[in-house]
């Protein structure tokens, strides 16, 4: 897609994507389904593993069940939001290229996937522990009522997406069969919502074709969304810290906050300049997965974790190392 540094697409470009091409259709159906979202569907499983004694591979299969789920139940949002919202999408100068709003994927077709991503969800929900599955069941709703209501009250719609995280971390930690730590929803809870804030701080700059398209966007400005940013920045750090020193991160939680706060307070910065100093922030998925630094703090981070995780699976390795 070609975009000018205002963000509006070329006319060349717009011409190309309303012409419905039989030879894109597949690449269509699979963006349609945005394959570049679901690594955030891991957000969790590093740090819910960071207890140490959960690190085997029936957790770890668990997990990737739980992964899964979301990835299929992700993947119907998209598509069943796609065709709600094709009428707003055209009216924004990024989205009104994506399959549904451009006309290259017809609404009978994107419901006919949805239809499908269903199916194959519910099959895959009775393979695992599908009594756990509830925060999926709890997931689709939430994104049914936001579609529909809740995305058109300010507030609301950063707090509900932050929500469907909140959601990923209970699954994973509810399949692996890892005690789940309020302080660790917490703090994914709060840096959900800090990076949707990003997101509706970015689409502020994109001008009034942004404002027909997300119309909450009047209930927003610059300087409310920077202060908002930034307490929750604090809350999800101070969350994170708790995670660590609770129960569930023992025995060496201290050691892991220890080496991870650096990490931890680069990668948030670096972040805040991204969103603040650069202008950025408008695809989260893309900003924290493209950016060096802030990929390389988290790798650095996780090997921190992990690392803490072996001693704490082998307690001999250490010796006189504290605890808490």
């Amino acid at each position: 897609m070609t975009v000018r540094d205002d963000m509006t697409v070329t006319e060349p470009r717009l011409r190309e994507d309303s012409v419905k091409a039989p030879g894109l259709r597949a690449k269509d159906l699979v963006r349609l389904v945005r394959p570049r979202q679901w690594p955030k569907n891991l957000v969790a499983v590093p740090l819910s593993l960071a207890g140490g004694a959960y690190w085997n591979w029936h957790t770890l299969s668990r997990m990737a069940w739980a992964v899964a789920l979301f990835t299929l139940a992700a993947s119907i949002v998209y598509v069943i939001n796609d065709v709600a919202d094709r009428e707003r999408d055209r009216l924004h100068p990024v989205k009104r290229a994506r399959p549904v709003a451009s006309g290259r994927v017809s609404v009978p077709v994107a419901v006919a996937l949805a239809v499908l991503l269903t199916t194959a969800l519910s099959a895959l929900t009775v393979l695992g522990p599908w009594r756990l599955a509830w925060p999926v069941a709890g997931y689709l709703v939430l994104n049914l009522l936001y579609s529909h209501l809740l995305k058109h009250i300010a507030l609301v719609d950063v707090f509900v997406v932050a929500a469907g995280f909140a959601l990923r971390v209970i699954l994973g930690s509810l399949a692996g069969g890892i005690p789940l730590s309020v302080w660790l929803v917490l703090a994914v809870y709060a840096a959900s919502v800090m990076i949707s804030l990003g997101k509706r701080r970015q689409e502020l700059g994109l001008g009034p074709a942004a404002d027909r398209h997300r119309p909450t966007l009047e209930g927003y400005s610059r300087p409310f969304v920077d202060q908002m940013v930034m307490v929750t920045a604090v809350v999800a750090v101070l969350a994170y810290s708790g995670f660590l020193r609770s129960d569930a991160a023992q025995p060496f939680g201290q050691v892991a906050l220890l080496l991870t706060m650096p990490f931890v307070l680069y990668g948030l910065f670096r972040y805040l300049q991204i969103l603040i100093t650069e202008g950025g922030g408008g695809d989260p998925t893309e900003t924290l997965l493209r950016d060096r630094k802030v990929v390389t703090s988290a790798l650095l981070c996780i090997g921190c974790l992990a690392f803490t995780s072996v001693l704490a699976g082998h307690p001999g390795l250490v010796g006189a190392l504290p605890t808490r």
